[in-house]
């Protein structure tokens, strides 16, 4: 009898060491494969969202039909984006530029591209873009100025101005929302205009061209200073 039980104990505790073992095999094993680095050879997806560890979205690559709409200060704003292409987000959330693109040739060639970085709490500073309609073409790079003011109490504006139905009141909320926005005047071109001429504008506060130098497309080239109201005070060689 007392032989008996000690057997079955025994077999008791080997099935408890088996059971335990079995246990931490299959927990390692699990904790494994989920801090382990995967290989994918291809992966097809309409978006794809790269987040922090603690949840906050970094980076958005999408397509045209579920691209992110922006965000700044926990605000999102109400638009449909539809540009393909991937945004940048800070360490807060906000959004911070990105590149985006669009183009057809359905109905008259229409296209635009473009990579942007923004301002701290504010729209895009500096950027490369490509814009085209019916055969204007226009490349270069550009730089803005912007204000100190966050942008987050214009999109709340406009926000609750797109809420209106459609009709001539929401039409005229929008422009009073936008008329309120901070300037962002354009202080720098380095490009080809839609003319096929080589341009460097560099312009005052007010976003007025002061500086232009330009090549045209058959080699003629000049120099124009101007004056708050763009006329030309000076111009290089003189004008005939």
């Amino acid at each position: 009898m007392k032989i008996s039980l000690r057997r079955q104990l025994r077999v008791l505790q080997i099935y408890a060491a088996m059971s335990f073992a079995l246990a931490a095999f299959l927990s390692v094993t699990a904790f494994t494969q989920q801090t382990s680095t995967q290989r994918i050879d291809e992966l097809t997806v309409q978006r794809l969202n790269v987040v922090d560890a603690n949840g906050t979205l970094r980076f958005v690559l999408s397509n045209k039909d579920r691209m992110h709409p922006g965000v700044l200060d926990g605000v999102t704003i109400n638009r449909p984006r539809p540009v393909a292409g991937m945004l940048f987000f800070n360490d807060e959330g906000d959004e911070v530029g990105g590149l985006t693109y669009t183009g057809t040739d359905d109905g008259g060639r229409r296209a635009n591209a473009g990579i942007m970085f923004d301002q701290l709490k504010q729209d895009q500073t500096i950027g490369i873009s490509y814009s085209e309609n019916n055969g204007q073409r226009s490349a270069g790079l550009q730089v803005w100025d912007r204000s100190e003011q966050p942008l987050s109490e214009l999109i709340r504006g406009l926000n609750d101005a797109n809420a209106l139905p459609e009709g001539p009141q929401r039409d005229a909320a929008i422009k009073a929302v936008r008329a309120k926005a901070p300037a962002g005047p354009r202080r720098l071109f380095v490009g080809k205009n839609a003319d096929k001429s080589a341009t460097v504008s560099l312009a005052d506060g007010q976003g007025k061209p002061r500086l232009v130098m330009r090549v045209n497309e058959d080699g003629a080239s000049s120099i124009e200073f101007l004056d708050a109201d763009g006329k030309t005070v000076q111009r290089i060689p003189a004008s005939r």
